[in-house]
């Protein structure tokens, strides 16, 4: 039985475009490649941290939502400790609410690019 999950890493401001889109398809694809099935992500971009970290004021979001034996979080959250651009990370498992709650989320945003288009 798999799992529901959601995380997000906060990525160091001082990335380019280039590292930032590299760092995203090494998670993406450890996901993957550890039996993960990425349901949707989505890339918030530079934004202010709440705090300083590391001295950091800003720092590039990304989200993945997927599904995974629970085993896997353990091994990503190894993986996120390990890489010197990740300066924050957050796994929550969703439950049957808060699923409904995300596909929600993803569908108003879908029909608020349509009315932008």
């Amino acid at each position: 039985m798999l799992n529901h999950y959601e995380t997000v890493f906060i990525a160091t401001p001082v990335l380019s475009e280039a590292q930032m889109k590299e760092t995203v398809t090494k998670f993406r694809s450890f996901i993957t490649e550890n039996g993960g099935e990425i349901i949707h992500e989505e890339s918030w971009g530079l934004r202010k941290l709440a705090y300083p970290i590391q001295k950091k004021t800003t720092g590039f979001y990304h989200l993945f939502e997927f599904k995974a034996e629970g085993s896997l979080v353990d091994k990503l959250e190894t993986q996120y400790r390990r890489d010197e651009r990740i300066i924050r990370f957050l796994t929550v498992k969703l439950d049957k609410h808060a699923i409904e709650y995300a596909q929600k989320r993803r569908n108003n945003k879908i029909e608020s690019k349509t009315m932008e288009g």
